[in-house]
């Protein structure tokens, strides 16, 4: 009710009908109760309930409450409906290194931003940290849903600073859209989350559209999870041994402990049956846990058995590095065994390390190597190493990818690459080493090139434990 001075009260009425003595009603009595500031004060706690107290925000209180009444229309009026979820790229990088105060700056400035462009069309929310939901009704077709998107992503390319140092970063979005993608509200959150999950494992930036080829992802992804559970409670894991030979002599000079596991039937299998556990910090740890006390223990197994000894190389897989005491945790084992460091190298892969950040691995891989540790550079030269890196880390090994060895023959441009590694090594104090020789020509051009250390099938397929340590008796 608006009164002359025109402010709205809100008023509690309660009618009570006045009756004859023939129980018609004659009057209507009318009880007015002024419940103006019990209202407002119900609104403000309800409006601060489904705010974001740092941005301003809808919460995610307020994001469900919005999605289920918008579903409900879209259904019934059979509209499209489109869900993003968003997530800002490296923002712990920018908490841990300019501190949580320019985290909330950037959160702030980018929130304002995103309101000033969506609010006309869309729901935007904070859902948590540094996660947005954005709600999109009656979508007309997909054109739309990428204008929506570029826009949100302009935002951070215009600069943003704090204390004089620029914050930008970039952003990942998934997007679901009902009814093409889902058949009901929960799969349409599911398909926007899964779209974020495959930005983010494509190397994040940008946006991307829920398909089916990515729900098969996620389900093949759970059950090489589920799979990786079971081999470990069935104890079920076995490291197998790849000589590395002297190109020249083909003798064994070394060993590389690869990961293999028993199925049901006692079968062998490969690791790319379990890939997806080595994106799982807590699977991957104590996988790697297991496959380092395995190889440690056949290590004394063949030092008291007197065989000669020689480097074996382990894998260390990449969100290992997460746990920012590897370094640590890893030589404390090798203690345990009592085994010189010099018989132990670490293998990493850049391009999954760079995801962790050079900081936390660098630091990893000096402390082993400051140990005696020798640390080796795999896969090299798949695209995301380069020469640069080389100065980063603190790498001993480099061992040239499979896929150069197998075009030597046919590729000029490869085999002056491969040459001229072949070369930079010993200026370098590196060695190098030719992964995947299978032929007696590979062999050759490599022994050419002034090559010296390979391993492949062509002197032996990775092999278990026994096998292994009859080759190492051959070697008296």
């Amino acid at each position: 009710m608006s009164l002359s001075d025109g402010k709205v009260y809100y008023w509690d009425n309660v009618l009570t009908p006045i009756l004859d003595v023939d129980g018609k009603t004659q009057s209507i009595l009318c009880v007015s109760r002024d419940i103006t500031l019990q209202y407002l004060t119900e609104q403000k706690l309800k409006q601060g309930s489904e705010r974001d107290e740092l941005t301003g925000l809808n919460n995610r209180r307020a994001f469900k409450e919005k999605i289920r009444k918008l579903y409900s229309s879209a259904r019934d009026k059979k509209q499209k409906l489109a869900v993003m979820l968003m997530d800002l790229d490296h923002f712990k990088t920018i908490n841990d290194t300019l501190g949580y105060a320019a985290g909330d700056h950037l959160l702030r400035i980018l929130s304002k931003r995103l309101k000033q462009i969506l609010e006309e069309r869309a729901f935007l929310a904070r859902l948590g940290g540094d996660e947005f939901g954005v709600i999109i009704p009656n979508v007309q077709d997909i054109g739309e849903l990428n204008q929506i998107a570029q826009q949100i992503l302009q935002q951070l390319e215009i600069p943003i600073t704090f204390s004089g140092n620029y914050i930008n970063g970039g952003m990942s979005i998934g997007c679901g859209l009902y009814p093409d993608d889902a058949n009901d509200l929960s799969e349409l959150l599911k398909c926007a989350d899964t779209a974020l999950n495959d930005v983010k494992a494509q190397g994040r930036g940008g946006m991307r559209m829920f398909d089916q080829d990515m729900f098969n992802a996620v389900r093949e992804q759970s059950e090489q999870l589920n799979c990786a559970h079971q081999i470990i409670r069935n104890v079920a894991i076995e490291a197998f041994f790849q000589p590395k030979v002297c190109l020249d002599s083909e003798r064994i000079i070394g060993y590389e402990a690869l990961l293999r596991w028993r199925d049901d039937q006692n079968n062998i299998q490969s690791p790319a049956r379990i890939a997806a556990a080595f994106n799982d910090y807590e699977l991957s740890s104590r996988i790697g846990e297991i496959m380092q006390h395995q190889v440690f223990k056949q290590i004394t197994e063949w030092w008291a058995k007197g065989l000669h000894i020689v480097p074996i190389s382990i894998n260390a897989a990449p969100v290992e590095f997460m746990r920012d005491n590897f370094a640590e945790i890893f030589l404390k084992r090798l203690k345990a065994y009592r085994i010189p460091s010099k018989f132990v190298e670490i293998e990493v892969t850049e391009y999954h390390l760079a995801e962790r950040g050079y900081e936390y691995v660098v630091r990893a891989l000096k402390k082993l190597k400051a140990n005696g540790v020798r640390i080796a550079l795999d896969d090299f030269g798949t695209g995301h190493s380069s020469l640069t890196h080389l100065r980063e880390y603190p790498v001993d090994i480099i061992k040239v990818d499979c896929s150069f060895v197998q075009r030597l023959s046919d590729d000029k441009s490869i085999y002056a690459i491969v040459e001229g590694l072949a070369k930079l090594g010993p200026l370098l104090s590196m060695d190098i080493v030719a992964e995947g020789i299978e032929t007696e020509m590979q062999l050759q051009l490599l022994r050419d090139m002034g090559c010296h250390i390979g391993q492949g099938y062509l002197f032996s397929p990775p092999v278990c434990a026994q096998q292994a340590e009859m080759q190492l008796l051959n070697l008296h």
